[in-house]
This record gives structure tokens, sequence and C-alpha cells, in this order.
């Protein structure tokens, strides 16, 4: 199933638009970095998900190796970031795990 559009573009809400900064430290450039780098894992938000619109968590690293938890949602041919934060310990260690696991499938 592909989520995410390609090319891949953002849209953001001007209300918004520093939220993450001021309340967990990331900025938008981190939390867009997160899709362009690999691994990234994507799942499926039943529980924040509507009927008009479906919600995704993913776990991915910025260009500075920060594991980041972003919220988002997809409208029309956007992502829309809804939260971004720095991954909790549980959440690193999942990350990690994945990570590992591709970089062994290339020895």
């Amino acid at each position: 199933m592909k989520i995410l559009p390609k090319p891949l573009e953002f849209e953001w809400d001007k209300g918004n638009i520093n939220k993450n900064l001021k309340k967990h430290g990331v900025t938008d450039k981190e939390s867009e970095e997160v899709f362009g780098n690999k691994p990234l894992l994507v799942s499926f938000d039943k529980k924040h998900s509507t009927r008009i619109e479906f919600r995704y968590n993913a776990l991915g690293k910025t260009n500075q190796h920060q594991v980041l938890f972003i919220s988002f949602t997809v409208r029309g041919v956007k992502a829309r970031i809804i939260s971004a934060r720095q991954a909790n310990r549980k959440e690193r260690r999942k990350y990690v795990r994945k990570e590992e696991a591709q970089t062994d499938s290339y020895i």
C-alpha cells in the first residue's frame, strides 16, 4: 500500500508552523528530513484517524541522526505534519532494530 506521494511535498498550517520547535525543539526542516532518510517506519494511526482523514505515525532519522516520532496525514499530494518530537526510548529501540536489520542484509 502506497501512503506517501512521489514527489513528496509538505503542507504546513500557518498556525502550526513553529509549534514543534516551541513545544519539542524540532524544526520544520528536521521534520521533513525524516521522510528523505532510510529506514522510514510508517504505521497507520487507528486511534486518531477518522472516516474523513487517515493519520499515520513515522519513525525516522534527521540528517543529524536524531530519531524523531512524527504524526502526519496525507492531503491530496502533500504530507501534512501534525506533530514531531524526539523519539522516546522504546521508539528509538524499535528504529535501531530495523536499521540494524537493513544493514545486516547488505553484508
